[in-house]
């Protein structure tokens, strides 16, 4: 039986587990969007991880969502990426870099331009700004002439994640970002042939990948998806024909992995698993959501026929969660509201497990 704690073939890299630390915004990158050495020292911290994925990063200025978040579209965020990269193989880990284009779910606050997306129909809630939370603007509608470049920017940035040590990309194609936007039948009320029918709805997901592959290698390209998932107001109707169309793309591209969330329900997602040839890393629980990610779900997953697990918060608070798991140690908990308020504090002040004496 398959545990957590075997070894795994992912391209050419051999992973020491099955446990992978899930992308996760945490806004402490420095102005202009360049990584830190905090930064360098959170993920070292978390390096025992079979994989580590990094925050959602920024591949042009227009594709930033947050303040504070790191970009790979400047030769200075390259250079200050390498050392973040560089303490992560010294601990013995590897990492991809999550490439994150927010699209609509942006502010002129923080970009100083107005966000783009498949249509002109804004985000559901408030999306931060360097002036506190601020409803989501009016995105501007792209023109079909310009969507391969938005598509391309992902390839650009891939390029720019392997010249600064990452070993491999995860493109953000969940969550209501970007790709998810174009993927959504409400976010996408586009009448060419990016909008309407399946075919169309994927058809940016899969320039988007398609382009990275050719950038940086099949071997070097992952992607994320939330299949039925309603973030930022986003709604998917055919889910399961959406998905598993695109998932048939992307077995044609042979990518690394496909990496799911629990956004739909068990039945949608294990029939998704059996139309994915390749390797497959679930996030068991819904980012966000009530339930942490925990032994019990990575275990039902895998005998599900998931490849690899992802964690999220309980790697914020235990950066020596593959020992803790493994050990059936107890899990410390999350100080949320340390979550996006930047500085060492709840970044890298959480210990690894203190046995008694």
């Amino acid at each position: 039986m398959t545990t957590l704690f075997d070894g795994y073939r992912l391209g050419d890299l051999r992973l020491p587990n099955r446990v992978v630390m899930a992308p996760m915004t945490r806004v402490r990158a420095a102005a202009g969007g360049l990584a830190t050495p905090s930064m360098a020292a959170h993920y070292a911290q978390r390096a025992t991880a079979g994989l580590l994925v990094s925050e959602g990063v920024q591949p042009s200025l227009i594709g930033q969502s947050n303040p504070g978040t790191p970009g790979l579209h400047t030769e200075e965020q390259i250079a200050a990426w390498r050392p973040v990269t560089a303490a992560v193989h010294t601990n013995g880990g590897r990492i991809f870099a999550q490439i994150m284009h927010g699209g609509r779910v942006s502010h002129p606050d923080t970009t100083g331009l107005q966000p783009v997306g498949p249509s002109a129909v804004p985000a559901v809630g408030n999306v931060f700004t360097p002036n506190g939370p601020q409803p989501a603007p009016m995105p501007r509608a792209l023109d079909t002439a310009e969507i391969p470049e938005h598509a391309h920017s992902y390839a650009a940035a891939a390029r720019a994640a392997i010249d600064a040590g990452f070993d491999g990309v995860e493109l953000h194609g969940a969550n209501g970002y970007l790709i998810s936007q174009f993927l959504s039948s409400n976010a996408n009320l586009r009448t060419d042939r990016y909008g309407g029918p399946v075919a169309n709805r994927i058809r940016f997901a899969v320039e988007a990948v398609s382009a990275t592959v050719d950038a940086v290698g099949a071997d070097r390209t992952g992607i994320r998806l939330s299949p039925g998932g309603t973030f930022w107001g986003v709604e998917e109707t055919e889910v399961p024909e959406l998905y598993a169309a695109l998932l048939h793309e992307l077995a044609r591209l042979q990518v690394a992995y496909v990496h799911l969330e629990a956004t739909a329900d068990e039945e949608v997602l294990v029939g998704l698993r059996r139309a994915w040839p390749g390797t497959l890393i679930m996030n068991p629980v819904v980012p966000m959501g009530p339930k942490q990610a925990d032994r019990a779900a990575a275990d039902h997953w895998l005998g599900l026929g998931a490849d690899l697990i992802s964690f999220g918060r309980a790697f914020i608070a235990n950066p020596d969660l593959v020992e803790r798991l493994r050990n059936a140690l107890p899990l410390a908990p999350v100080d949320e509201a340390t979550f996006y308020e930047g500085g060492d504090a709840g970044y890298l002040t959480y210990p690894a497990y203190q046995y008694p004496a």
